[in-house]
């Protein structure tokens, strides 16, 4: 069963597909040794699709989203628009592994994408993350210290505002 990651940053959504999966028979130390050197872990993980946040503050949005176990109106059309399509009353010959296992679930709920949440798919995310900036050329690593930036001084602005 083919594997993709989904994978959220202040950049915005970006989606992975892991190849050799099989081979490494889901070995989390494996992954952990293919992590650090990025000519390795680029052969285990591919972008397959990237859609930009239109801002910081949706950037933010999004985030605060993922973590507290909801899919936007956005990601669901990322994820519509980027997965193979599945014919109606036929099972998924994919996954999609998240880091959030409840964002997983309303995933699964709402359009039937099975999601998987576990140990070795975070190992997997946690190399794009090392690695992210490296898969989206065109983004310099000053930029995401930027987005960063921004980002926590919205959050900050927004929880100042509301009194949280």
């Amino acid at each position: 069963m083919a594997l993709y990651l989904l994978f959220e940053s202040a950049f915005g959504y970006a989606l992975f597909h892991a190849y050799g999966v099989d081979e490494i028979a889901q070995d989390t130390q494996a992954v952990r040794d293919s992590i650090v050197d990025f000519n390795r872990f680029c052969q285990v993980v591919k972008l397959t699709a990237f859609s930009p946040s239109s801002s910081a503050i949706d950037a933010h949005n999004q985030c605060i989203a993922v973590s507290e176990g909801i899919m936007t109106d956005e990601l669901r059309t990322f994820l519509e628009l980027n997965l193979p399509k599945v014919k109606e009353g036929k099972k998924a010959k994919f996954s999609v592994g998240v880091s959030e296992p409840k964002v997983g679930s309303h995933i699964s709920e709402v359009t039937k994408i099975p999601c998987q949440s576990n140990e070795f798919v975070l190992e997997l995310l946690r190399g794009l993350r090392l690695h992210f900036v490296k898969f989206i050329k065109y983004l310099k690593p000053t930029d995401l210290e930027k987005r960063f930036g921004s980002q926590l001084q919205s959050k900050g602005e927004v929880q100042w505002e509301s009194g949280g």
